[in-house]
Order: structure tokens, then sequence, then C-alpha cells
């Protein structure tokens, strides 16, 4: 039945001059979604972006594609038809006899837009034409003009475009319109949502795994990589670095006290992420902290963390509760890898007493125990692109 979708832009509205460049990135975008799909053509037609397939039946895989790209408000599902009236009416009742397959309708309303002015009928008017013809072929249903149980949309502009439907989609900015950043990404619940809400925001990530192997498994190697892979579905395509921490977890509980061991851990990885990402031109850090929710991660708990780094931090699950979380990790399909019980680095080396209040002379005396350049610097050796 469908053979376009109509893409309407979220916040691209209030972007001004800058709009072009956006919606070129949301078409880059859209194509790199759709590059599977022959006899797809992407085009812009009076402020929207249409999405035209000459194969009917991919439809429903495109529109699931599409609805994931950040920036997209709605996509409607539609049919491409020239300019002429007849043709517009039969397409308009072809459309409403496939409804009436699909759900139970006793009244109707026609809305037209007439975006072309050469069009020779004006809109209330053509509405009121297009209506009583539908009223003409099928007896069995009336206008309602407040309430109605379905609504068709006709859109003249260069062609016509006829829906009945929009389909909600994610907002937000295209990916890449609003920076580059690094995702702290462990195996758990709330990395992959903290990575999912900054790329929203236009960001592009990539991401930063630590790992303690043999001490963690391939089997957790491989559950970040099927992570990585469902943000992908979001955000494009992910750079995903994977370091071996395990040099400096020994240091630690070689020469350092026990209950400080995560917060140490913590400050050398703040200071490699700090490191990858300025070597690759990122702006800042992503990490999926939740104010109080464990040890690590209590006010005091982060304020030491992040004295070791300069770069600014984005936690965009900072106020959020954990059931808040897990809400968004099921909508978006990472949850189920996420509980997967393999362990990460910082489990594995988890101290029995871990510091909640930790103070920041007392973290620098223990560092004064290491050498913190050569340990980063040996673990940043073992780097693996992922």
């Amino acid at each position: 039945m469908y053979n376009i979708a109509a893409v309407s832009f979220g916040e691209l509205f209030l972007k001004g001059k800058n709009r072009g460049s956006f919606e070129q990135k949301l078409i880059e975008k859209i194509k790199y979604a759709l590059k599977d799909y022959k006899h797809v053509s992407i085009y812009k037609d009076s402020g929207k972006v249409y999405v035209e397939t000459q194969n009917e039946e991919d439809m429903d895989q495109i529109l699931e594609k599409v609805r994931k790209i950040f920036g997209i408000s709605n996509i409607s599902p539609s049919i491409k038809t020239s300019k002429d009236v007849d043709i517009i009416i039969d397409k308009t009742i072809e459309l409403f006899r496939y409804l009436l397959k699909k759900k139970d309708i006793k009244t109707f309303k026609i809305r037209t837009k007439r975006t072309d002015k050469n069009f020779p009928i004006k809109s209330m008017d053509f509405s009121a034409l297009v209506g009583g013809k539908i009223l003409e072929k099928i007896s069995s249903v009336k206008v309602d003009v407040h309430a109605p149980d379905v609504e068709i949309f006709i859109d003249i502009k260069r062609s016509c475009y006829i829906s009945s439907e929009k389909i909600k989609s994610l907002g937000g900015l295209p990916i890449g319109s609003n920076g580059r950043a690094l995702l702290l990404l462990s195996g758990g619940i709330d990395s992959p949502v903290a990575g999912y809400m900054i790329a929203k925001r236009g960001v592009e990530i990539n991401a930063l795994y630590f790992h303690t192997y043999p001490f963690t498994s391939e089997r957790a190697n491989e559950k970040v990589m099927k992570l990585k892979e469902k943000l992908e579905e979001y955000c494009g395509k992910i750079k995903l670095y994977s370091i071996n921490m395990l040099e400096i977890h020994k240091a630690i509980r070689e020469f350092c006290r026990e209950e400080e061991t995560t917060i140490l851990a913590r400050r050398f990885m703040m200071r490699i992420a700090e490191k990858i990402a300025s070597e690759n031109k990122m702006d800042m850090l992503i990490t999926g902290e939740s104010l109080g929710q464990v040890a690590s991660q209590t006010m005091k708990s982060m304020a030491v963390i992040e004295n070791a780094i300069d770069m600014p931090i984005l936690k965009p699950l900072v106020g959020l509760d954990k059931s808040e979380i897990i809400e968004i990790a099921r909508q978006i399909g990472t949850y189920e890898t996420s509980i997967l019980p393999y362990d990460d680095c910082c489990s594995v080396f988890a101290p029995t007493h871990p510091l909640i209040n930790p103070k920041l002379e007392n973290i620098k005396r223990s560092e004064s125990n290491l050498n913190v350049q050569e340990l980063i610097e040996k673990v940043c050796s073992t780097i693996e692109i992922m």
C-alpha cells in the first residue's frame, strides 16, 4: 500500500540559519541506516524528507530503522501520487478501503494542506470534495470533524502525499551535530543508557571498555560487543576501545588499602579515558553514574574521582533511580544483554567494604605509592580497537 515515508524533523526548526547543515546530517544518517536496501531514494520536498521505495514489502522494515534515528519527531507511511485531482481521489479511497480492513471505522475526516498554491482547488474545498466522494463509495461511514475514528491527510507539494498515521519517533538531534564524546561502557545496565541519552542530543559517541582478562572472561567481552551493536542501531557506527586494567589492579592491591580500590581504579580509568579522548579529538567523557547508587557514586566519591582529570564528564543518569534507568534500557533493547551474569573488572576487584566518603588527600597519598604514568602507559599498550 505505502510506497513512501514522510519524515518530520524534531528540534531542527529551532536551528535557524544552521538548519541546512542539521538536515544534511540527518539525511546522511538515514542513508546509512538504509544502506542495505536497494531501490530506495531519499529527497527533500518543502521542509520534509521523504524516503521512497520501489518495493512496498520493505516499508515496515524501513519505518523501523528510520524510527530509531535521532532528530526525527515522527514518520508517516504515505502514498505518493501526482497532483491530478481524479488520481488523488482514487488513491485516497483506496487508502480508506485498506484502513477499513484493518479496523472498525465509523467516522472520518479529510484534512488537506496545499503548499503548492498553483493547485486549482483550495484546501478546505478539496477536503470537502474528497470526503464527499468517500461518502458516495462507502455508505457505512460518516464525517466527524471533531473526533473522527480516522483522519486522512492530503499534503500537496511538488507531488501529492496521502497518509493516515504518524509513527512517533525518538526526537532529539542528528548524530554528529553536537560534538564527539567517549562513553565508558561497562557490561552493566547504566552505561549503555547513558550513551543512548547523550547520543540523542546529537553527540557522536565512541566507547571505552575496561577488562581484567583472564579474571574477566571472553563472554564478558562478547557481552560488551553486543551492547555496542545494539547502541549502533541508534547511534550509528561506534569505535570501541578495549583496555586490560589488570596491571593497575595488581599494583593497587599490593601498595594501597583495599577499601580504596574502587576509588583509585576509577581515577585511573578517568585518566586513561581522558588520554584516549584527547588523542582522538573527542570533547567530553560520558559515564552512567547515578548519584548514591553505589559506593563510588556518592557525591564525595564522584568529586574525588573527577579530580583526577580536567576533561568535562557528561552524566545523564545522575538524577534517575534504578527503576527509571531499567525502563529506558528495556525500551532500547539493552537490558536483557546487560543482566547476563558475566563479571566486569569493577566487580571482580571490588573491595569488601568500599569507601563511601573518601578524602582526596588520603587518596593522593596512596597514589604516591604508585608510578601512575608508568602504569597508564603500560595498560594503554594493551589497547585494542574493536
